[in-house]
Formats: C-alpha cells, structure tokens, sequence
C-alpha cells in the first residue's frame, strides 16, 4: 500500500511563498508550465537524437533500461531558460543564501554565498525499468540530517510523466528525517506531470526513479541542480562545458556554471574573480581584493 499523502501541485503562477511553504512541510512541490511548448521543442531538437543513439545504463542505480546524457549546457543553449527559471532560481535563493559573518581584525564584514549549477542529465526511462533505489540527492556533499539544505533540485518533464511510465517517487516529509531511518517505498508518492512541469525538491528529500510497466512509453526529464557555491559540482562544469561554449552563454550563466569567486574568497585564480577568464587565455598575476 502507497502513502495516502500527496506533492502539492501549484500553478504556474503560484507564488514564491507557497514553493518555500511546501519545501517547509514536504520536501518539494510540482509547479506546472515551468517551460514553454517553444523552450521544450527546443530541447528535444539539440538532444532528442543523442538520447534515441545513447545506450542503456548498466546498474541498479543508473538503471538498466534508463538513458542519460549529461553535460547539458554544451548540448543546448536552452539551458540558460532552464537554470535561470524565475520559480526555481528564486526558490533556490530564498532557501538557500543565508549570509554569515565574519571578522578581520575589529571589522565585522557580513557575505552571502554565490549559487552554482551542479548537474544536469536528460533521463529515458524505458518500458521494462524497474524502481531506481530511494535516495537523497545531498550525499554527494556528505550532508548530515536533519540539517541546512545545500542545493534545490528540479525534475523538467520533457513527455508524459505519468506512475505507470516511472513518475520519479518522492517521500513528503522525508527532508526532516535523521540519518538512521531508511526509506521504503510504500512511504513514496509518484510526482505525475505533463510536458513542462517541474518537480522542485530539497537535496534532503528522498526519491527515486519509477518503475515503467507500459509497453512503448518511455518516460524523459531534464534534472539540473542549484548547489551552494563553496561545494564542489556534482558534475565538474568545467570539463562538461568548454569555454568557448561558456562563451556564448551570459554573464549571469558563466558565473552559475562555476566562473566567478565565491564570497568572501573561495575559487579565486591569480587572486582575482575568474570570470574574466571567460575571454582569455592571460592570466592577471596582480593580485585584487575580492572581499
């Protein structure tokens, strides 16, 4: 027997506030029309064909009848639409950015960490897959629970995204658990979408993929995560995307994707933000405050 509870679904003009409120109580929330018709066309014109050509997975884990292909941001410049979604990225910065304080001899000075893009992979669940284990997306940063969240998730539905074609399975309420207890899966829930929804949920919050019992469905998503800036990427940004594809994104993206300092001074080069390595090979040995 599954659990009676539910994800909320909000609407695609839901506020802020009620995304946080359900982060607060559940662990995550669907939010519908996240992307346009025009945003998910695109997508499935620069990755659609390397997903037909990619081969299944070899593992409980990454699945057997599962395809994933990463390093998104090298494979579609739609992914500045995806990563600077008003809903998620504010959500990402409300929960998230929590400033702290610091002293340099009598001066307290006050900084706020940067966010930063983490992963991205586009899933094919195939007819024949079973259930992905329950897990929590964090322990890649070896965080404790309960505990401060380090990164938010979203789960872009690029078809159907129906239980009986391997909804992703999330456990409401599992971001307040302690590192003792297990998940099962009667604890789970399948997040149903249609095409553009997004299922945005804490690192702390159990879930997996589902299990596809149709014939000739397979069930695809984008999945990409805003992570604390002083944390090492999941996905190591700076080999998945060469520079001059980096190049072609905005300020705003160059620096989520990993090139820019962390404040008050973490990844600097030369002592210097290295955003403006974006554009050149030359080092600036003279050294900056970037306090």
């Amino acid at each position: 027997m599954s659990s009676s509870k539910r994800l909320t679904t909000l609407p695609s003009n839901t506020s802020v506030d009620d995304i946080l409120e359900c982060f607060e109580r559940d662990g995550g929330c669907i939010v519908r029309n996240m992307l346009s018709p025009q945003t998910l066309h695109g997508l499935w014109t620069d990755i659609g064909r390397e997903l037909d050509a990619t081969p299944e997975g070899d593992g409980e884990f990454v699945g057997r009848q599962t395809r994933r292909v990463s390093g998104l941001f090298n494979r579609s410049l739609q992914m500045e639409t995806l990563i600077t979604q008003p809903k998620l990225y504010e959500a990402a910065e409300r929960w998230l950015v929590k400033p702290f304080k610091y002293w340099l001899n009598d001066k307290q000075y006050e900084a706020k960490p940067a966010l930063q893009v983490s992963l991205t992979q586009a899933i094919m669940i195939r007819p024949g897959e079973g259930l992905q284990p329950l897990h929590r997306d964090d322990i890649a940063h070896h965080r404790r629970h309960p505990g401060p969240d380090s990164q938010i998730q979203v789960l872009y539905a690029l078809s159907d995204y129906s239980e009986a074609m391997g909804a992703t399975r999330v456990i409401p309420g599992s971001h307040k658990w302690d590192d003792d207890r297990a998940p099962r899966f009667e604890e789970s829930v399948p997040a149903e979408m249609n095409p553009g929804d997004g299922l945005l949920y804490l690192g702390s919050t159990y879930h997996g993929g589902g299990q596809n019992t149709t014939k000739d469905k397979p069930r695809t998503a984008i999945a990409t995560t805003l992570v604390l800036g002083y944390l090492r990427q999941e996905e190591n940004q700076y080999i998945a995307v060469p520079r001059q594809r980096v190049a072609q994104y905005s300020e705003r993206v160059q620096r989520l994707l990993g090139w820019s300092a962390n404040p008050p001074f973490c990844g600097w080069i030369e002592m210097r933000d290295p955003q403006y390595l974006v554009a050149t090979d030359e080092l600036n040995t003279k050294a900056e405050d970037i306090l």
